[in-house]
């Protein structure tokens, strides 16, 4: 049996991100809502100089949107979005992907397969601007599952490694693309 755990969302740069936006949205929103009460609700600005329409007003917008969005990076990171395991039993001859999903009827994602449906694993390399390198599982009614993580992309050597151990422990073909 062989089992891979995949990390989800709670990750350095997602905590990084989630309290950088969250601290940036704080000040603008503060700072828009300092130039409507003309009262510094910031101890380090002067923003009761900011005239609320337009430059307050947009202020508090910009500061409203950047809670939200840090809000919906906080409850990924709570509920841990994408974490799971990829599991390969060949005693019961199984493949079972299992990943956390947005709390709801669909929070447990759990897909099963026979090893005798599996006809292949992938790789997906794509160099540039925004790299990726991806395994996939394909299945013979050509169905393609991705067992990697979602995020910064894995070094090269490692997916290749990774690729191979699992299509030699499947007994599978190895496909590049």
């Amino acid at each position: 049996m062989r089992k891979d755990v995949i990390l989800g969302s709670r990750r350095f740069s997602n905590y990084w991100w989630a309290t950088t936006i969250f601290i940036g949205a704080l000040g603008f929103l503060l700072a828009g809502l300092s130039s409507y009460f003309q009262t510094d609700l910031l101890p380090f600005t002067h923003s009761t100089e900011l005239v609320f329409i337009p430059q307050g007003i947009v202020m508090t917008f910009y500061g409203s949107v950047g809670l939200f969005l840090s809000s919906f990076l906080w409850l990924t990171i709570i509920w841990n979005i994408g974490a799971g395991y990829n599991e390969f039993n060949k005693s019961k001859g199984i493949v079972k992907i299992f990943r956390l999903g947005f709390p709801g009827k669909n929070r447990q994602i759990c897909l099963q397969f026979s090893i005798k449906e599996i006809k292949s694993i992938k790789i997906d390399i794509k160099e540039g601007l925004n790299p990726r390198r991806e395994i996939y599982l394909c299945t013979k009614d050509k169905r393609i599952i991705p067992l990697t993580r979602v995020g910064q992309p894995l070094l090269l050597s490692e997916i290749e490694e990774q690729a191979s151990e699992i299509a030699r422990f499947l007994d599978v073909v190895l496909e590049g693309a």
